[in-house]
């Protein structure tokens, strides 16, 4: 939010100026306040809401006494914006948002995005890209000698040497680059409190060294007496190929990778150590996972459930989820493609349904609630109060995924929590609907037809989206996804559940194109799975290499990190375009890629008219032009004008 934006907000003197967390003077003055504690920096517009990161973690240093003010999307080309609350007594904390700025910014075809869900109206060029490096340099001139605290999921996931695929290189860790005091990764709440508190009692920022969830730079002469763990249960620092090493050799970026993802656990995570030149980058084991208790005190702050007053454009990403509730964070599914589990951590944190029955009663005092919870879930829907049956066990376990490459026997898959959180809340007054738009996990859905009856007949919307990526199975391993039979189960299981309920509903799968080891004739037995299943997908994923997914250091270096082994990617924008066109076999203006595709697989016998044949030739017998020719031929001969682009006859 700019001084623009401010001084445009109509009216703000006669609005509530105490429901946010103050972003002015004017907001400071109507609490009271003369100074700030904490002055958080955030690249995403101000929402009070708990599915924006700011939001949560500044009402949650307010809950314990902290003066907290939050400036969004401040202009980066001065120090103006910033300045505008004057100079915190604490520390400054910066995110560049709820996603990766560059991620946020550009395609997979490294295009610029036509909105930014995260801003006002959707507009774009409201943050800089690499939004933590310059937010971080920009809070240096305005507050010289305050500490400044980096967190968010940008800095989570660059906080060792990373491949980053818009600049098409290795980039050292974002703390340096960032020049901030502090690193917390992961979600923030027990670091952030810690930091906070310590340096409220008079601690110095280069004194908490030894906080769980954060890192910090070590200067030359330091690191270098620090004595390297030997085993995996010594506890001694794990120190990981320099960054110079892993910018240089691909085979020591994959063995960096491989030896980080296995300190993850907060159980027996050690404490990681980088060096970058002369200096060096230090991380503490992960912060303890939250328990129910500080998950429902979380969820019980008094978020505004809104977007600040002063914007005059709706948030898209407000919009989107602004009627659904989280119910837990976390993740056990390890998929390679994906970074929820490197920054929300493998152990599921949930609410209690009491909690979440409080936060329905909030959401009916919302002007514009219907009655229509639009999403009650998380990262994976049906992972809710999953745990490991032994806590020991988990303590110790050094499995990178629970139900890959089967579901751990180890791991209690129970719906029977989540079944009567789904009842209560659909019986919950002012309720009319609930839907499960989160991910479901399949592979433990099928576990529990109860389950899957009570999803389709009342949580299900005409359609549910699912992810089962692919159909070949070493590219599925490659995902550390399951077999594609699990998913063929479960449709048929979910189809029969709604037949039952006498609804008539779908599946809606995503796919992935081009993920490393995915050929092109493997993309081609992917669209034949699909033609076969009479499956037209229209959610189709062109794979991204984020930072610090396994993928992406399978996609970077060629090395699948796991085995060691070589693993084909697919690297040229157009051959990613074709695996992506062959995914898309129905659509006529994906033809003529998809030709090219077929052509170069070696499986030309696909291209014609007859009934295994994926698409129709250029010109000729059974090409589109000719189909089109004979259809107007037959409405004239029908005495019946031709129809309307997007006409059906029934």
């Amino acid at each position: 939010m700019s001084l623009v934006q401010i001084r445009k907000s109509a009216n703000a003197s006669a609005r509530d100026l105490r429901r946010f967390l103050p972003t002015t003077r004017e907001e400071m003055a109507a609490r009271g306040w003369s100074e700030l504690d904490v002055l958080l920096v955030s690249g995403d517009a101000y929402v009070d809401h708990p599915a924006f990161g700011a939001a949560i973690i500044g009402r949650f240093l307010e809950a314990r006494g902290f003066r907290v003010g939050i400036i969004a999307q401040p202009d980066w080309r001065s120090t103006d914006d910033l300045l505008r609350m004057g100079v915190p007594r604490l520390f400054v904390g910066i995110t560049a948002g709820n996603m990766d700025s560059m991620l946020n910014k550009l395609t997979a075809q490294k295009k610029v995005r036509s909105e930014d869900q995260y801003s006002p109206g959707g507009r774009t060029g409201l943050r800089p890209n690499r939004a933590s490096i310059v937010y971080g340099n920009l809070c240096r001139q305005a507050f010289p000698g305050v500490p400044l605290v980096l967190g968010g999921i940008e800095a989570s996931l660059r906080r060792i040497a990373h491949y980053d695929y818009w600049s098409d290189q290795v980039r050292r860790s974002v703390l340096l680059d960032a020049k901030a005091d502090l690193l917390i990764f992961g979600m923030g709440e027990r670091p952030v409190w810690e930091v906070a508190d310590r340096l409220r009692r008079g601690e110095d920022i280069r004194a908490l060294r030894d906080v769980r969830g954060t890192g910090f730079v070590m200067r030359k002469g330091e690191w270098e007496k620090i004595e390297p763990s030997r085993f995996t249960s010594d506890g001694k620092t794990v120190i990981l190929p320099s960054y110079e090493e892993a910018a240089r050799d691909k085979t020591a970026f994959a063995e960096m990778s491989r030896a980080f993802q296995y300190e993850t656990n907060p159980g027996n995570g050690r404490p990681i150590l980088q060096p970058h030149g002369a200096e060096a980058v230090y991380f503490n084991p992960p912060a303890q996972p939250l328990e129910t208790s500080d998950m429902d005190e979380l969820y019980d702050l008094p978020f505004a459930r809104a977007a600040h007053f002063s914007y005059s454009e709706p948030i898209p990403a407000f919009e989107t989820v602004k009627h659904s509730i989280v119910t837990m964070r976390g993740c056990f599914g390890g998929c390679t493609f994906c970074s929820i589990t490197e920054h929300e951590g493998r152990v599921i944190q949930s609410r209690s349904a009491e909690s979440v029955l409080r936060e329905i009663r909030a959401l009916r005092r919302m002007d514009d609630f219907r009655g229509t919870i639009s999403d009650l879930g998380g990262p994976t829907a049906n992972m809710y109060m999953m745990k490991c049956k032994d806590p020991e066990i988990e303590r110790k376990c050094r499995r990178l995924s629970c139900v890959h490459p089967e579901v751990c026997e180890n791991l209690g898959t129970d719906h029977g929590p989540l079944l009567d959180l789904m009842r209560k809340a659909r019986e919950a007054e002012g309720v009319k609907k609930v839907f499960l738009a989160s991910g479901i996990r399949y592979d433990l859905a099928e576990r529990s037809p109860e389950f899957i009856e009570e999803l389709a007949r009342f949580h299900t919307g005409g359609q549910l989206s699912v992810a089962p990526e692919h159909s070949k199975k070493d590219v599925l391993d490659r995902m550390k996804k399951p077999g594609v039979e699990s998913y063929e189960r479960f449709a048929e299981q979910f189809q029969c559940a709604s037949e039952e309920a006498g609804k008539n509903q779908f599946l809606v799968p995503y796919f992935i194109s081009g993920h490393p080891g995915s050929t092109l004739r493997d993309m081609v037995d992917l669209a034949l799975w699909l033609k076969k299943g009479g499956m037209r997908p229209r959610q189709v994923q062109d794979f991204i290499p984020t930072p610090m997914s396994m993928a992406t250091c399978m996609y970077y270096t060629g090395i699948d990190p796991f085995t060691r082994k070589p693993v084909y990617t697919a690297k040229d924008m157009h051959e990613k375009r074709l695996q992506k066109a062959l995914l898309l076999y129905w659509d006529p203006a994906h033809h003529d890629e998809a030709r090219e595709a077929l052509i170069k697989a070696g499986r030309g016998d696909l291209i014609g008219s007859k009934p295994h044949c994926l698409v129709p030739p250029a010109t000729g017998k059974g090409s589109m032009p000719m189909a089109m020719k004979r259809a107007r031929r037959e409405q004239s001969r029908c005495g019946k004008g031709p129809r309307k682009p997007n006409e059906v006859r029934r």
